[in-house]
């Protein structure tokens, strides 16, 4: 069964604590989207409690498979060939990927439905759609009109699959993507089941497209959160962004932020003082120092 979260931003703008939720399962202690790395980090023997949420990628086989990875082709994350590390998830059939090693930690890649029955019921599942088995997806874009009902179509089908897995859980569930297509999809399919909008390029984009789809949370990453030294930081090719306060405008709307990817104990503790609810990360001690809220 798909539960939504009983909190919003509003209801504790300023709390001490703050939700940790990890990035492919911890991915950087753990051989990320795997099964051990859910249930390692899951246990949470790394910090004595286990987190609220694991976040896990998913996109399709060839044949159909739902299965939890991040990259769209295989070199990275696994030993694939040279023949074949170029090669797609999705052009793969599953019956290859399980036979390959997860940056060489002997973990093959799952399902969806082994990472769920790995997963403790009482810790909830972000699952963020990456792909729905195409090339012409567009993320990071906040669409036109007359590209909305094309790109829904487009993760139509997976979204569905995605969700019927989903259903025969007890997981509390959230979705997320940087697709706006993905989002569309699953307000289409279940509109029941909480959404977040993953934003990189643009505050005012991310937050249109929050409203559009009248998403329950939004994740944007750790240097979008105004009124913080990490304001703008140096973060990859992210930023700068316009001068908005993400936090407040959000919670004003009633909507959760999860900050994207905090890896610094200090990091997340500025985003805590600035109010975010949640903090995605890839280290599960991140959330160990600091002060409380101000």
């Amino acid at each position: 069964m798909v539960q939504t979260s009983g909190t919003t931003g509003q209801d504790a703008p300023n709390r001490a604590d703050v939700s940790l939720i990890a990035h492919r399962g911890f991915a950087g202690v753990y051989p990320e989207n795997t099964v051990a790395a859910v249930e390692q980090a899951a246990s949470g023997v790394a910090v004595g409690a286990s987190p609220e949420m694991v976040e896990i990628d998913v996109m399709p086989t060839a044949d159909g498979e739902i299965v939890t990875f991040h990259d769209s082709d295989l070199g990275r994350v696994t030993d694939a060939p040279a023949d074949l590390a170029d090669r797609k998830v999705w052009e793969t059939p599953y019956e290859t990927l399980a036979e390959l090693d997860v940056l060489g930690t002997g973990e093959r890649v799952p399902t969806l439905e082994e990472i769920l029955d790995a997963l403790p019921a009482d810790v909830g599942v972000n699952v963020e759609f990456k792909n729905p088995g195409s090339a012409d997806v567009r993320p990071r874009e906040n669409l036109p009109p007359e590209a909305r009902d094309e790109q829904r179509e487009l993760w139509q089908e997976f979204a569905e699959d995605v969700l019927d897995a989903l259903s025969a859980t007890d997981h509390e569930v959230l979705v997320s993507s940087f697709a706006e297509g993905a989002l569309a999809a699953v307000r289409e399919a279940d509109p029941s089941v909480p959404v977040a909008a993953v934003f990189a390029d643009s505050i005012a984009d991310g937050m249109e497209i929050a409203r559009r789809y009248d998403c329950e949370a939004v994740h944007p990453p750790w240097n979008a959160i105004a009124d913080t030294t990490l304001f703008n930081a140096e973060y990859g090719t992210l930023g700068p962004f316009e001068d908005i306060d993400v936090v407040e405008l959000a919670h004003e709307e009633g909507r959760e932020v999860n900050a994207w990817t905090v890896e610094r104990w200090y990091e997340a503790d500025r985003l805590r003082r600035a109010g975010v609810d949640g903090v995605i990360a890839d280290y599960p001690g991140v959330l160990q120092f600091g002060g409380a809220a101000d």
